[in-house]
């Protein structure tokens, strides 16, 4: 059985992808507008892990939406998680798709649907949405990340990552100047993903 696992090529969308491996057949899935090599970032990651991948082309109308809420708001929220409810709908468009994950996690705000849009995606598109993380904190995945994966961390602005926030920062980039991104983006530490680590199972 096949799911469909969004992919930024970080820490919690590879421990998930980690954690659902030995229940399901994992396709890696990274959305892309086309703005950021994203696809072929998160390509090299994927194949380090261990699992297919391909990219998802979102549209270009999503991201001018996106880029109209940050500049009402002044705070990037609303805007990554309208990228993210359009992502899971494209994907769940997929007649082949049937299961989506994503890295979600318990205390996440950041991208994350509601219990309503999750049930009308289920219920209109007819798949089933899954997060492998959402049980888990902070702490409980920064030790199984220690234990299965090397990554690297940094500061947002320096880390590579094929999220939908690096094609919204670079739009912005583009039309209004560096300082406009340091206005608008709260300073966060982001991580990726280099490979696995070779794990000794318990005796």
């Amino acid at each position: 059985m096949r799911i469909s696992v969004l992919f930024s090529g970080g820490k919690d969308s590879s421990l998930s992808a980690l954690l659902m491996e030995p229940f399901f057949e994992i396709e890696l899935v990274t959305c892309s507008f086309g703005l950021l090599p994203n696809g072929e970032l998160a390509e090299k990651i994927a194949k380090r892990l261990g699992f297919p991948h391909r990219v998802l082309s979102l549209e270009w109308e999503v991201l001018e939406k996106a880029y109209e809420k940050i500049m009402k708001d002044g705070f990037p929220k609303s805007a990554i998680n309208y990228i993210h409810e359009k992502a899971v709908e494209t994907l769940a468009l997929d007649p082949e798709v049937k299961l989506i994950a994503d890295g979600t996690r318990r205390d996440d705000r950041v991208p994350v649907l509601s219990i309503s849009q999750v049930r009308s995606i289920e219920d209109r598109l007819g798949v089933q949405y899954i997060c492998p993380l959402k049980g888990y904190g902070k702490k409980t995945v920064s030790i199984l990340v220690e234990r299965y994966l090397k990554i690297e961390e940094g500061p947002s602005e320096n880390t590579q990552k094929a999220d939908y926030e690096a094609e919204l920062r670079e739009l912005i980039r583009q039309r209004d100047g560096e300082e406009k991104i340091k206005e608008l983006f709260p300073s966060h530490i982001q991580s990726h993903v280099l490979s696995r680590k070779n794990c000794q199972s318990r005796p």
